[in-house]
């Protein structure tokens, strides 16, 4: 009787813990998809744009030769594709999704202006013949490092959010027929967005100019902030919870402290006959790392 009295308190529990995640009132919903998916097309475009013809900027605007150039878009891509851990971890455990997206939009519209300013200003790159001084250096690195923050904050949070959008009301039969029509759509657009990035914006690269082909990413991360601010009023805003990166580290370090334990006896665990559940021994060696962790000290 009592378990059946502690495993009630804690369902209800679970219930509470979910809708205390959630705003009140009759938010959320496919009117938020065009706000939420519009923001990261604009971003990829943007960012995706930047990319195929850069070499060549880094070759005629900053006098880099093709290693240095190669080097740098490297260390540049590395970056981008690292910081979307980083936007997990920070949305999971402390300012939720919403707050992520936003910081990274902006971010990576800082970072898209400030590589337009390098085509727009002369001051901004070397002159003929010459290398490029540490400032000049300094402001298309701490571009392409905003660019990189932001991908780090849209990516790992956009989809996610969305699905937030659709899943509020758990009991609807129909979530599943939902999100799989909005991951298909999601990822469709997204997949266009990526062809328009490669085709159309290096086009204009080629054939208008740095100038014109940078200044319409820029356009385009306007876009994407303003669009996905605009949702702001219809968005659920689930908080920030305890992530899994935190809890995978607290089992690292636990375990470390615990390594020189010793297993208890056999004796000490108790199994009724055929039962599923197995006691930890020491030659159980593939979750000894498990076992430390969940040891209780006297």
């Amino acid at each position: 009787m009592e378990r059946i009295e502690a495993e009630d308190s804690m369902e209800d529990y679970s219930d509470q813990k979910d809708t205390t995640k959630l705003t009140s009132g009759p938010k959320g919903g496919l009117l938020t998809m065009p706000f939420i998916i519009a923001n990261e097309a604009f971003e990829k475009v943007a960012s995706y744009g930047l990319l195929p013809n850069m070499i060549f900027y880094l070759a005629e605007g900053y006098r880099m030769s093709l290693a240095d150039g190669t080097s740098v878009l490297h260390l540049w891509s590395a970056m981008t594709n690292f910081t979307p851990l980083l936007g997990a971890f920070l949305s999971d455990s402390y300012f939720g999704r919403f707050q992520v997206i936003v910081m990274g939009s902006i971010s990576s519209l800082l970072g898209v202006i400030l590589l337009w300013l390098t085509a727009m200003i002369p001051a901004a790159k070397p002159p003929r013949g010459e290398s490029p001084d540490s400032g000049q250096l300094g402001l298309l690195f701490g571009a392409f490092a905003l660019i990189s923050l932001g991908a780090g904050g849209i990516r790992p949070c956009s989809i996610a959010f969305g699905a937030d959008q659709l899943t509020s009301n758990k009991n609807n039969p129909k979530n599943e027929r939902i999100l799989h029509s909005y991951f298909n759509f999601y990822y469709a657009t997204i997949g266009l967005s990526s062809v328009t990035a490669l085709t159309v914006i290096v086009y204009i690269q080629d054939h208008f100019g740095w100038r014109l082909g940078f200044g319409i990413p820029a356009i385009l991360m306007v876009l994407s902030v303003l669009t996905f601010i605009l949702g702001y009023p219809l968005y659920i805003k689930a908080k920030a919870d305890k992530s899994l990166f935190t809890g995978l580290a607290q089992v690292i370090v636990v375990t470390f402290k615990n390594r020189s334990l010793a297993y208890p006896v056999d004796g000490k665990y108790h199994t009724s006959k055929d039962s599923k559940f197995v006691a930890p021994s020491k030659h159980m060696r593939y979750n000894a790392c498990l076992f430390l962790f969940s040891v209780v000290l006297n």
